[in-house]
């Protein structure tokens, strides 16, 4: 019980110290200053507008460089006012004001095709069509002194997150590398799982994937936020410390991906020797531990947890080798026993880079500079474009994005004429209510349906409480601005729980005006029933747009960044020296294509069960990508981290029937026929060569053990590591290219 506490206790000070909490009072800090400074000189009635401005740009202000954090509010300024000047002026007239909000929602939406901080700046737009449906404004000069505030509004709450950032400039960074550590902590910790647990298997990588999706996500934000800012400020100590950590963590999470094993092959290999794979178990959750435990020092201060456990487990994992070899017995343990020690080599590799960010954590002289040039540094950056033919691309239906557009266009036009024609009091909570809760995606909308009714019947229960005990306006002023922090602050990580504190701000500020505050939270739940209950109908009737139409597209740029990404390593074999910068590129850009294709099947495990078409043939598609991926990375990290031979002719050639199945898989995808190259009768040749070398090498080490050398040299492990990983993951590589274009094949069949 007292464990439980302590980590409720550790929960709710991390949050308090984290950057979503600090956004919440930025906002609090931007609608309660103007508040209170027109009320002390008697103007009160001009600071709602402010605080409206205010509120309706804060949702732009997300992490990222300065530049585009400033051009993001000022747009979402400019729109704001465009919107809810148009809504103000078509008001009188209901007709017109229907056109108005068609047109102004469907353009916005589209918005939201060039990016996420896009998307955010289109939710202030449309927003403001809520609000400009929700002010009493008839006069033209109040219309006008209406908008103008509103301007100023937008502007001061620009000056308070830019002097917010200013008083706490790393405060996204530290999060987000927080995020990042603790998110690659589960991840190993659920790799460990796999390892020992074939039953589970399919459960623990269908977690992994949705880990890996996040984790990559971070990681993107973080080079934008890393390599932007040390660009425009220069190499400080601070950005260089955090930089080391960034790339540790990249790292880490390179070669836990790496480590893909062939499951199969390690289950037929320890099927009577699983005892010794615990301690490499046990060493992945003990180093998961430790960076979650790291992560929570980004945050707050506090010593650095003990290393001693993983020292002694890494030990551990080392006994467990030689137990093996002694049960066993070579030469018949041979395979086990190298399959053991590259597994024991990858976690020596992830104890280093902890180490690595132990040793700057703990303010160390003995880090390593980041010898990254601007030049350089800009290709690991991927850049958004916002030229107008990108919006242009996307008028056809055949585009989600026009389709999400038209659908939401029309929800919003039939809740706000349903909620006008039964009279319902503030009718905008439901138009509201269908633009806080429409994506694109139906399961998204449907789960965000859910928890928002369930948010808001709890804000609503609780503010009933709350009323029933006091009716002092000072309680319900201070927890109007209470419930708005923590309203902005969790909505992004537990809907549920910031739609509860949403309910709670808007039934506290309504109460201070109207003392009937029953009838406030009475309408509040029905109008957000009505509006969750739209959007969800709207998303499965309206243009909808099934995830398993969308996929042809992220399927075949992994099929190419894989593609890219084995070609890369192929030249990294022949010279580290000149080629590590662009294998590093293309690895970035086929993790980044592997996280868009575990989201884009994630959404569609969330669509109807009617709506997920062969989805068996889908994930096939997924797990092949995936496992490839891994094998690449395999083959790339063991090339990077240790010292290797001369790449061989049978490498290239093997690596060139690869790419030819790959090639074959996007082709068929974009049903254009394909020839296979003349050389591919040569793979056989050289597969079997490739397996005789790593056989020869092993005889030879036979040869020695029986002329009682026992104690293997370093130069010959190495070999046998090397020639061992090289070959089994090349030969699985070809294997899962091969299938990969047969399941492929059936797809595009199937989808014609």
């Amino acid at each position: 019980m007292q464990k439980k506490i302590t980590t409720y206790l550790k929960t709710i000070e991390l949050f308090l110290k984290g950057s979503s909490f600090y956004r919440g009072i930025v906002l609090t800090i931007s609608v309660v200053i103007p508040l209170a400074f027109f009320y002390l000189i008697g103007q009160i009635e001009y600071a709602p507008s402010i605080v409206l401005g205010a509120f309706l740009n804060a949702p732009s202000d997300v992490p990222g460089s300065l530049k585009r954090k400033i051009n993001g509010i000022l747009i979402g300024i400019a729109l704001t006012l465009i919107v809810t000047t148009v809504i103000l002026f078509t008001k009188p007239v209901f007709t017109l004001l229907l056109i108005a909000i068609a047109i102004l929602s469907f353009l916005i939406a589209l918005i939201s095709a060039y990016g996420f901080r896009a998307s955010l700046v289109s939710f202030s737009g449309l927003l403001a069509i809520v609000l400009g449906l929700a002010v009493k404004k008839t006069e033209i000069t109040e219309i006008w002194q209406h908008i103008g505030l509103l301007g100023v509004g937008g502007l001061w709450y620009l000056v308070v997150s830019l002097v917010s950032g200013w008083i706490s400039p790393k405060k996204d960074v530290d999060q987000l590398l927080s995020d990042t550590s603790a998110l690659t902590g589960k991840y190993l910790k659920i790799r460990a799982k796999i390892l020992t647990k074939p039953a589970k298997r399919d459960k623990f990588s269908t977690k992994a994937l949705v880990i890996q999706t996040q984790i990559s996500d971070k990681h993107e934000t973080l080079r934008e936020l890393l390599l932007k800012d040390r660009k425009r400020s220069g190499r400080s100590l601070s950005n260089e410390k955090r930089l080391l950590i960034f790339i540790s963590l990249v790292d880490i999470f390179e070669l836990a991906l790496a480590n893909n094993l062939d499951y199969s092959k390690i289950d037929s290999l320890f099927e009577l020797q699983k005892h010794h794979l615990k301690s490499f178990k046990k060493m992945n959750k003990v180093m998961g531990n430790h960076l979650i435990a790291l992560s929570e020092l980004l945050l707050k201060k506090g010593e650095l947890p003990d290393i001693s456990l993983l020292n002694k487990t890494l030990k551990e994992c080392n006994k467990s080798i030689n137990a093996y070899i002694e049960e066993v017995k070579l030469p018949k343990a041979r395979d086990g026993a190298i399959t053991l020690r590259n597994l024991h080599d990858y976690q020596k590799q992830l104890l280093a880079e902890i180490k690595a960010i132990r040793r700057v954590l703990n303010n160390s002289e003995n880090v390593s500079k980041v010898l990254l040039k601007t030049q350089e540094s800009k290709q690991f950056l991927t850049l958004q474009e916002y030229k107008f033919n990108i919006l242009l691309q996307h008028f056809s239906l055949k585009s989600p994005m026009l389709r999400h557009a038209l659908r939401l266009s029309l929800a919003i036009i039939f809740g706000f004429v349903i909620g006008s024609i039964l009279d319902i009091k503030n009718a905008y909570w439901i138009v509201l209510t269908i633009i806080v809760i429409m994506r694109p995606n139906y399961g998204l909308t449907k789960e965000r349906s859910k928890n928002r009714i369930i948010g808001t019947i709890i804000g609503a229960v609780i503010a009933t409480i709350i009323v029933l005990i006091t009716q002092n306006t000072i309680v319900y002023m201070v927890l109007a601005v209470l419930s708005l922090t923590f309203a902005f602050s969790l909505i992004q990580q537990s809907y549920k729980a910031g739609a509860a504190f949403i309910t709670l701000n808007i039934v506290f500020v309504y109460a201070l005006l109207d003392p009937n505050a029953f009838s406030v939270i009475q309408y509040r739940v029905i109008d957000t029933v009505i509006g969750a209950g739209i959007a969800v109908f709207a998303n499965y009737i309206i243009f909808p747009s099934w995830e398993y139409k969308n996929l042809d597209t992220v399927i075949l740029k992994v099929i190419l960044s894989n593609r890219d990404y084995l070609e890369a390593t192929k030249k990294l074999y022949h010279d580290k020296e000149h080629n590590s910068l662009e294998y590093k590129v293309y690895r970035k850009e086929a993790f980044l294509a592997m996280s868009n294709l575990n989201a884009a099947f994630q959404r569609l495990t969330q669509d109807p069960k009617s709506k997920q078409k062969q989805s068996v043939l889908i994930y096939d598609i997924v797990t092949l990508n995936h496992t490839m991926l891994s094998a690449i990375a395999s083959i790339g990290s063991y090339i990077l981290n240790h010292k290797t031979t001369p790449a061989s002719k049978e490498f290239d050639i093997i690596v060139f029937s690869i790419n030819n199945s790959l090639k074959n898989s996007a082709l068929t995808l974009e049903q254009v026929n394909f020839t296979a190259d003349e050389e591919e009768h040569h793979v056989n040749k050289a597969q079997q060569k490739l397996l005789k070398d790593f056989d020869a090498l092993a005889l030879a080490r036979d040869k020695d053990i029986e002329a009682g050398k026992t104690e293997i040299d370093e130069d010959t492990l190495l070999n046998l590591q090397e020639s061992h990983l090289i070959s089994n993951q090349l030969v699985w590589l070809k294997t899962l290219s091969e299938n990969l274009s047969k399941v492929t094949a059936k797809y595009t069949d199937v989808f014609k």
